[in-house]
Order: C-alpha cells, then sequence, then structure tokens
C-alpha cells in the first residue's frame, strides 16, 4: 500500500504515521502508538526515507522538515 497518493497528499495511515514522530520513534513504538501493524509501518517507512519525509538515527526515526511540509498540506 503506497502512502503518498498519485496527486502528491498523504493516505490516513502515513498522515498517522508521521504524526506519531512529533519524538522519535522505533518501527515497534510507531506500531505501538499508532496501532498499525508492524508491516505497513516498516514498509510505510522505507517510503517516509526514499520521499525524504523522515530520516533514521540509532534505530529511530525522526521526522523532516520535508514531512513536516507534507503534512501541512504544502508539500
Amino acid at each position: 500500500m503506497a502512502c503518498i497518493n498519485v496527486d502528491g497528499t498523504l493516505v490516513t495511515s502515513a498522515r498517522k504515521l508521521l504524526v506519531s514522530l512529533v519524538e522519535p520513534k522505533s518501527a515497534e513504538e510507531a506500531a505501538t502508538r499508532t496501532g498499525l501493524p508492524l508491516f505497513r509501518v516498516r514498509a510505510s517507512f522505507r517510503e517516509f526515507l526514499q520521499a525524504g519525509l523522515v530520516t533514521q538515527s540509532n534505530g529511530a526515526y525522526v521526522i523532516t522538515e520535508a514531512g513536516r511540509t507534507k503534512l501541512t498540506g504544502q508539500g
């Protein structure tokens, strides 16, 4: 399942995941926080990394400025 629609907007689960990254989280922590299955969180994070919406540091994912912009609907 893609996280970003063809029009560039985020799907609901992707928005929920990005919002959960107010503080850095592991994939497991994000899955617990959002209630999404771990396999979906991991796949979404791979897509986010490719799109530049998150970075990864020490096993935790952190939202980037591009990710914040995407959340506001401006990117």
